[in-house]
């Protein structure tokens, strides 16, 4: 999952060495806490949110064969 969310927001920004992907595990949860360049945030969120919803809704439905609950988080 963690590669596949690289793949989608590396063409995005501008600079792509610094996209990096952690994920946290938990009981009940999976939490992938994605962080960009600062100038690039706005590119990986869109206009109303849309290309960050749009992320999450791809990596939901990769992930939904697991039980656990998936989170996407952004910062910059």
């Amino acid at each position: 999952m963690k590669e596949l969310i690289e793949t989608i927001v590396k063409p995005l920004v501008d600079f792509p060495e610094e996209v990096a992907v952690t994920v946290t595990e938990e009981d009940n949860r999976i939490t992938y806490l994605l962080s960009v360049n600062e100038n690039d945030i706005g590119k990986v969120i869109g206009k109303q949110g849309r290309v960050a919803r749009a992320i999450r809704t791809i990596v939901y439905a990769a992930g939904s064969l697991q039980q656990k609950k998936i989170i996407v988080d952004i910062r910059d």
